[in-house]
């Protein structure tokens, strides 16, 4: 079956069909399109999707959603955007699927795939999920938009940063269980504290039914509030954390420098499993994950085989060996973003791994963003993080780290530049065999970069 028809691409938009067709996928991005392919062309601030048709076209695209007369077959409506809403709506509308919101400051695209990771092991090729971090009004519509008909669960980044956006969101979506991951100190540019952002990630809960299910992160200092909210709205509350009193609960931690192993109360059960993330914000994510998937009546000892398997993602996580000198050397990817809680928890990861033989700590460390009048303090506070994770040369890139390299300075080597390319330029001669490096800094800084060059040579363990 094709995942959408012309007429039903119509039906659900509000256009007029011009050509039958049918489409197995759908992508606002020509760059991403495949044979058998749905292209919408959105008109943005910066480009107009119309001028890429040709390109959509030429790799494969099977019909086109155009607010524009085109000679292919496709089908006009009067606004792109709104039809790409409209045609996530119908999606959800269409499925029976149990959909599942993650929304939080940290962890929501690891905690989302863990999610996906667990219930694909309980109904085999029946679990749809965003992909990379599609969390925004243009990638949550498209996500829904891809869901096939006959998904079981539908799991879905929902991002945020302002207030308001995820009230949005969550209506879209419509989930039957929303997890906040973590509450933190992110895009405080735009938010005057982090209560503030408590209550904006709240706002996931007014898409819940009555009876809906929020998990929340209990040992939070903004447990109560998001309680309070997911009361409001008719949810039942499900707390998950380390302290006393949390709905699933570790009982038991062993953190180790590749992964975690932990113990467990879900309700009535006890689980115990292993993390293959490393990091105790990773048995802080494993957790909301239980939550999610016992609420969801899915098999909590198959979530723990799938939390087992969890090595790594691009940018949140994984380690690279690469040739460096006359060995290799550790790479820790976590390039895709930065705040000052995920980067507070990467040096802790640092911290703990043991470099091989006469190995060093690195640390390559970009500036993070939309922090407002507070950039420099929390730039400058990461300096004790950094020590304690025993970083014996330090290259920090972006004008925002002026405060921490300052904070840093006469403690070890540090080396401050401007941009990715600089930095690649005072990484590649500096690394060397058993050296670990961790990277890590906000996703417009460009570090993944850097790791594509460094890991152009990956080696094998």
């Amino acid at each position: 079956m094709s995942l959408w028809t012309s007429a039903d691409i119509a039906a659900a938009c509000g256009g007029r069909v011009h050509g039958d067709f049918a489409v197995n996928g759908v992508t606002f991005d020509s760059r991403e399109v495949v044979a058998g392919d749905l292209f919408i062309a959105l008109k943005g601030e910066a480009t107009d999707g119309h001028r890429f048709l040709e390109k959509a076209r030429a790799n494969g695209a099977a019909g086109l959603l155009v607010s524009e007369a085109v000679d292919t077959p496709h089908v006009r409506v009067a606004d792109t955007m709104a039809a790409l809403h409209a045609l996530g709506a119908a999606a959800r509308d269409r499925s029976q699927a149990l959909r599942i919101g993650v929304t939080g400051s940290v962890g929501k695209t690891g905690v989302k795939e863990a999610i996906l990771a667990a219930l694909s092991r309980f109904a085999p090729d029946a679990v749809h999920a965003s992909v990379k971090s599609y969390n925004n009004h243009t990638g949550v519509p498209l996500s829904l938009a891809r869901m096939p008909a006959e998904s079981r669960f539908g799991v879905f980044e929902m991002g945020m940063n302002h207030a308001g956006e995820l009230a949005e969101l969550t209506q879209l979506v419509r989930p039957d269980i929303a997890v906040v991951t973590w509450i933190a100190s992110a895009h405080r540019e735009f938010f005057a504290t982090e209560t503030d952002i408590a209550r904006a990630k709240a706002e996931i809960f007014g898409g819940l039914p009555a009876g809906g299910t929020a998990i929340i992160p209990h040992d939070s200092a903004h447990a109560d509030l998001l309680a309070g909210a997911a009361t409001a709205a008719g949810a039942r509350v499900v707390r998950f954390g380390c302290g006393e009193g949390a709905d699933v609960r570790a009982t038991h931690v062993a953190l180790h420098p590749d992964c975690s192993c932990v113990t467990a109360r879900i309700g009535s059960e006890t689980l115990t499993f292993k993390i293959g993330m490393a990091g105790a914000h990773w048995v802080n994510n494993a957790l909301a994950v239980l939550a999610a998937v016992q609420a969801a009546g899915g098999d909590l000892a198959l979530a723990g085989l799938a939390l087992a398997d969890m090595n790594g993602l691009k940018g949140r996580g994984r380690r690279l060996r690469v040739s460096a000198g006359a060995g290799q050397a550790i790479i820790i990817d976590e390039a895709y973003n930065a705040n000052p809680a995920s980067m507070a928890a990467s040096l802790a990861v640092l911290r703990d791994v043991t470099p091989e033989r006469a190995g060093r700590r690195l640390a390559l460390l970009g500036s993070m963003k939309e922090l407002g009048t507070l950039s420099d303090e929390f730039h400058a506070n990461l300096a004790p993080d950094v020590v304690a994770a025993g970083v014996t040369t330090a290259v920090l890139v972006g004008t925002e780290m002026k405060p921490l390299a300052a904070a840093l300075n006469r403690r070890m080597d540090v080396r401050h530049v401007a941009d990715a390319k600089a930095a690649l330029a005072e990484v590649s001669p500096l690394i060397a065999a058993d050296d670990v490096l961790l990277v890590k800094g906000s996703n417009s800084i460009g570090l993944a970069g850097v790791i594509d060059a460094l890991a152009a040579a990956e080696a094998t363990p």
